[in-house]
């Protein structure tokens, strides 16, 4: 296959390699090429998919595209030029020539429920988060394309963590892990290496005009993943502070178990890292006693 990847960072990249060892003919679109993509095997596109201009000095002839570029933070607008109008554009220039199938990754912000529930893909998506929702807007446009027979799907990514990444992790590492209230707060996760096998497994076997929740198989408390590293590692349980609902609902931090139930039954995925022990395990051992005392 002819494979595009929009957005060739920390997902993106090692994606892209993984493609390529597979066989697939690779392509991954930047702002601006490097030259860690070719080595990877991949040919490089420069293009900005905020500029509609950009997209359409190159020609659209894939057959799967993958949508991963992150903004790395910001505010609502920059949300909205990057996610929303960047896949309003990529709509407008693969219309010439539409791929296979097409998949957005999406995030499980969208999911508001503040109340230790349970969320599936039928849950409501009404998130406070001015981001999250620009991220409901945009699956709302990608999804109504698929109506329109446009081969779209969307994944909602959790928490991703692995080499690198991770924050809560690297607060503990550091020190500056605090315990929220009593800790109950749900925690939603997916190791990068799972995550890139979701992808795949999306572009193999995902239904077009579908939502497949990307979490692993155990959400955990706050509490819990914290006493499980000091255990592994160690050192003392982080201190308390006092859980403040106006700054979770300020940063959009929410308390609910993501389900990957129809991910597990309609991709057939199995995951290296069903949960967050088997994922940090890893990471532990990677990183080695150096960097984890």
């Amino acid at each position: 296959m002819r494979v595009l990847i929009v957005g060739c960072g920390y997902v993106g990249l090692p994606l892209g390699a993984e493609l390529v060892r597979l066989g697939h003919q690779v392509f991954g679109l930047r702002r601006s090429a490097a030259e860690e993509l070719r080595a990877a095997g991949i040919t490089p596109l420069r293009a900005d998919i905020t500029q509609l201009e950009s997209l359409e000095k190159l020609t659209p002839n894939f057959d799967w595209v993958v949508n991963c570029a992150a903004s790395g933070g910001g505010s609502g607008d920059e949300y909205r030029q990057l996610y929303l109008e960047g896949n309003r554009n990529l709509l407008t220039w693969l219309a010439k020539s539409p791929p296979r199938k097409f998949v957005y990754t999406s995030s499980t912000s969208v999911y508001a429920q503040n109340d230790g529930s349970e969320v599936t893909e039928q849950s409501p998506t009404q998130p406070a988060a001015a981001t999250a929702q620009v991220l409901v807007e945009t699956e709302k446009l990608l999804l109504a394309a698929a109506r329109n027979g446009f081969p779209a799907l969307v994944l909602r990514v959790a928490g991703i963590y692995g080499p690198g990444r991770g924050y809560a992790f690297k607060q503990f590492l550091s020190g500056e892990a605090r315990i929220e209230g009593e800790g109950a707060r749900f925690m939603n996760m997916v190791h990068l290496h799972d995550l890139i096998g979701i992808i795949i497994a999306a572009l193999e076997h995902g239904r077009c005009g579908e939502v497949y929740n990307a979490a692993d198989n155990e959400p955990v408390t706050q509490l819990d993943f914290y006493k499980w590293l000091a255990e592994e590692l160690h050192r003392p349980m982080p201190s308390r502070v006092a859980a403040s609902e106006e700054a979770w609902r300020k940063r959009g931090v929410t308390n609910k178990r993501v389900s990957n139930a129809k991910l597990r039954a309609e991709l057939g995925y199995q995951f290296k890292f069903p949960d967050f022990r088997a994922g940090y395990a890893a990471e532990i051992a990677r990183l080695g006693p150096v960097n984890t005392n």
